[in-house]
């Protein structure tokens, strides 16, 4: 347990962080299982439109470095290959 005040406000401030990060990873995460499950379901005009949304979304969250810009950039090729691969 934190001693300092120093600490303690540290430990508060990681809680805030972290609460914060874990709902931009979620919306990260549920763009791209649009993304998906649109691809699976065979509806390309959906997985499009998804995609789109998706897109902005992944950018942003590797600015503020809440995934690696790599990552960010696997995500939207292999998402923009599968639908591709569609038609």
């Amino acid at each position: 347990m934190a001693n300092s005040p120093q600490a303690i406000k540290r430990a508060r401030q990681a809680l805030k962080r972290r609460a914060r990060n874990q709902g931009q990873r979620s919306m990260v995460r549920t763009s791209i299982k649009k993304v998906v499950t649109a691809i699976e379901s065979g509806d390309r005009e959906t997985a499009v439109q998804a995609y789109k949304t998706a897109v902005p979304v992944i950018d942003r969250m590797a600015d503020k470095d809440l995934i690696h810009r790599n990552k960010a950039a696997r995500h939207k090729s292999r998402l923009n290959a599968r639908i591709k691969a569609m038609a």
